[in-house]
């Protein structure tokens, strides 16, 4: 595991240094806030955007941060929280699912240290959740993905089969579906956030398969350079990987967290942080959709556009009424719309998608 330490300076310029010692700790320096990502910051992906958001953070606020990637959602988690509290950490931020429990068991050794989950739900005093309403740039890209589909066939590779993951698949299926009826989903599971090998098997297993489009919820740029090699279309998962598919790749679902960072950061400046659960979207401007490339014709951007619009302005919800579950049994009445409760346990896969969910 390498570990790298930034320190701001007035004019936003990071120097390598470290946390650690007892001068440093005991200082009224800047404020000192920690990181931990389950990939590297190179992935391009997931790992690389919560970096640029710490990095923006940085540069606005003048904090001293310092990160850990590639930490296993296990034990080494709760070790590597309970170093960086220890170092004299004011606030961490743990950024996937899997370091949930570690964060509150971390949390409860440490009141006085503040921790911010992304996409979890446990929260405390000192622990907030915070996510991005991903799925609705899927539901975006799965109405871009209907519309260009020629075999009608979308491939998706998914991470783990969690929520966050399962309701993803869902939103691009049911705007895939609204946008071209002939639609169908394979999904391949591929259990890494980051394995390049194994996502790009998974890609070529699709393509075998006869999909013509590829989404993907992992978080290397593999899938979209098999793609291009291929000739098919593809997507961008958490940061704009345009420049690894030019071709191929339609657009990108970007993560944009160097707002929220910004945010959480100040407050603990100010002394106004408080435990919250934020859950931003387009409208907020937590999930962007990156340019899209001009292969995407003049009439379907104008949908996408529209689309949007209403999702950013609230008068669309992705998930709204009539939907049934895979089973045939209703999940959403015709107008109803989904409950963020129903969204944060989503574990069904909506009628129409072929296959199970693996335990």
């Amino acid at each position: 595991m390498k570990r790298r330490e930034f320190l701001a300076t007035s004019a936003g310029t990071a120097l390598a240094i470290g946390f650690g010692g007892p001068a440093l700790a005991q200082s009224q320096g800047p404020l000192k806030a920690g990181y931990i990502y389950v990939g590297p910051v190179g992935d391009l992906g997931w790992s690389y955007q919560h970096d640029v958001g710490r990095l923006e953070a940085v540069e606005a606020t003048g904090a001293e941060t310092s990160y850990v990637e590639s930490v296993p959602e296990g034990p080494d988690a709760e070790r590597v929280l309970t170093q960086m509290a220890l170092d004299g950490a004011q606030i961490i931020f743990t950024t996937s699912f899997g370091y949930m429990d570690a964060t509150m068991n971390v949390a409860a050794k440490f009141p006085d240290v503040k921790f911010e989950h992304a996409t979890g739900y446990k929260r405390a005093d000192n622990v907030a959740t915070y996510n991005a309403r991903f799925y609705e740039g899927r539901a975006v890209i799965g109405h871009i993905a209907g519309r260009m589909t020629k075999t009608n066939t979308i491939g998706y590779i998914g991470s783990f089969p969690i929520p966050e993951v399962i309701m993803g698949i869902n939103s691009a299926y049911i705007h895939a579906k609204k946008a071209n009826p002939e639609v169908k989903f394979k999904v391949i599971w591929a259990f890494a956030w980051f394995d390049p090998a194994k996502e790009g098997d998974a890609a070529k297993a699709l393509i075998e398969q006869g999909c013509d489009v590829i989404m993907q919820h992992t978080d290397s740029t593999a899938p979209v350079t098999i793609a291009e090699e291929k000739g098919i279309y593809c997507f961008g998962q958490a940061s704009d990987m345009a420049k690894f598919a030019p071709n191929a790749l339609l657009t990108s679902i970007v993560d944009n967290w160097g707002p929220y960072y910004t945010k959480r950061l100040k407050a603990v400046m100010d002394g106004t942080w408080t435990s919250t659960d934020t859950w931003d979207g387009i409208g907020e401007g937590g999930v962007v959709i990156a340019p899209l490339n001009e292969k995407v014709p003049a009439d379907v951007k104008s949908e996408v556009e529209a689309l949007m619009a209403s999702i950013a302005d609230k008068s669309y919800h992705p998930f709204t009424g009539p939907l049934n579950w895979q089973d045939g049994t209703e999940m959403l009445a015709a107008g109803a719309v989904i409950d963020d409760g129903t969204l944060a346990g989503m574990m069904k896969y909506v009628e129409g998608i072929e296959g199970e969910i693996p335990s």
